[in-house]
């Protein structure tokens, strides 16, 4: 793993403390570099409504835009200390 993903995965580690995932107990975190070389951070916040859930990839990517955000992502990692590889869901995908 190199040092660049390595500090990504480190910074998704960090930030999957802040999930508040009372439903599911499953938290998430991501960590977004985009072209411009800056990072952004997410993680998942969960609702009952499971379909109003906000995946840790989508909260990440939606506060670059916020923040200005318009390069093209360049490199995403995504932990959570209940799995050994966490992959995006579908939808995440598509906002991928």
């Amino acid at each position: 793993m190199d040092i660049i993903y390595q500090n990504l995965m480190s910074e998704a580690k960090e930030v999957s403390k802040n999930a508040y995932c009372p439903y599911s107990n499953f938290p998430v975190g991501a960590c977004v570099l985009y072209e411009s070389n800056k990072t952004y951070r997410g993680c998942n916040v969960e609702n009952v409504s499971f379909g109003l859930t906000l995946c840790a990839e989508r909260n990440a990517i939606s506060t670059a835009i916020s923040l200005g955000e318009k390069t093209k992502i360049k490199a995403i990692a995504i932990y959570s200390p209940k799995q050994s590889y966490c992959l995006p869901c579908g939808a995440c995908r598509q906002w991928i």
